[in-house]
């Protein structure tokens, strides 16, 4: 058997078993970890747990709490999916998601976990998410700019200089 192949089995036979016991714990206690592939967790915190070995989906519901430290992210939701054959988490429910000082918010957010990357939708078609990004700019001012001076209007037109001379009365 190859390596991933071992620890995807291992992954997929452990899960339950961890979950099992993280179920079977008061609500304030409920957490669980995925292992990724390469052996960093994901930590799952939720009033209720569910999972399910034939499918491998892990199911959390109420004020679902996600920790991945190995990619520094950090997300709330209101339920979360973890598909383990699929390798990824869905999240519903006012999702958050922060990692690196970068922010995303929606209604669901799906978390691919082998690309490292996110897809966020609305809760309604019309609506929006949000991302927030932090941006390295050095030559960006630390200060906001002041918008720039600009002279009071004046309705009443500066006088030129007379093209005849009033001297001569012509």
């Amino acid at each position: 058997m190859t390596t991933n192949l071992k620890q995807g089995l291992g992954l997929v036979l452990m899960l339950p078993i961890t979950l099992l016991g993280a179920i079977a714990t008061p609500a304030y206690l409920q957490n669980a970890q995925a292992q990724t592939g390469d052996g960093r967790a994901i930590t799952v915190r939720a009033d209720v747990q569910e999972a399910n070995s034939l499918t491998g989906v892990v199911t959390a519901r109420g004020n679902v709490q996600i920790d991945y430290p190995a990619r520094q992210i950090q997300a709330t939701a209101a339920q979360a999916q973890y598909f383990s054959k699929e390798r990824r988490i869905i999240l519903s429910g006012n999702v958050y998601v922060l990692q690196q000082g970068n922010s995303l918010r929606g209604e669901t957010i799906t978390y691919l976990i082998d690309e490292g990357r996110f897809i966020a939708l609305p809760e309604d078609q019309g609506q929006q998410v949000e991302s927030i990004y932090i941006v390295s700019d050095p030559e960006a001012p630390t200060q906001p700019v002041a918008p720039p001076v600009t002279p009071p209007f004046n309705p009443k037109p500066a006088f030129k200089t007379p093209v005849s001379d009033p001297a001569s009365g012509q």
